[in-house]
């Protein structure tokens, strides 16, 4: 069998998971680390990452916003109360 998807190795607040190459929101990165994100549209919250492609090692990611991920690229999601 052929594996048609490549994945990487992206680690959010220190646990890995694998992520398909190409890009990653926002909101998924929130839900790897929040399950139930969704589920609270009161609690806002930053993502912050590091490790990242060439011109963009590091910074932070926007709601709304995405990223390109790379192998073992590392991110952190902090809960930032009321906007």
């Amino acid at each position: 069998m052929v594996e048609h998807t490549k994945t990487v190795t992206i680690i959010v607040e220190g646990t890995p998971h694998e992520w398909p190459k190409g890009d990653i929101t926002f909101a998924e990165v929130v839900t790897l680390e929040v399950p139930d994100y969704s589920a609270h549209p009161e609690i806002t919250y930053s993502v912050k990452y590091k490790n990242g492609n060439g011109n963009k090692p590091e910074g932070i990611l926007p709601p709304g916003g995405s990223v390109k991920v790379k192998k073992d690229m590392v991110f952190n999601v902090s809960e930032t109360g009321q906007s």
